[in-house]
């Protein structure tokens, strides 16, 4: 498959890659979150009122990331 270079592709493509990127990093963060709440539940971090914090920032991040960009696939 050849490569394609962002300036070739069209308008609705750039953006429908930027709505994907910004979807997948708002994921990441969120999953990491979790990993870090779940870590100090286990007390391997110390816990210093973390565990519900991170779980309300995961929540937050997945709710905005719906609300302002849908689902995959309607940029």
């Amino acid at each position: 498959m050849p490569h394609a270079d962002w300036t070739t592709l069209t308008d609705d493509q750039q953006l429908a890659l930027s709505r994907e990127a910004l979807r997948r990093a708002a994921e990441t963060l969120a999953e990491h979150a979790e990993v870090l709440a779940a870590e100090m539940d286990q007390g391997t971090l110390a816990d210093r009122g973390g565990p519900d914090a991170l779980r309300l920032f995961a929540a937050v991040i997945r709710a905005t990331n719906q609300e302002a960009f849908g689902p995959v696939g309607r940029a």
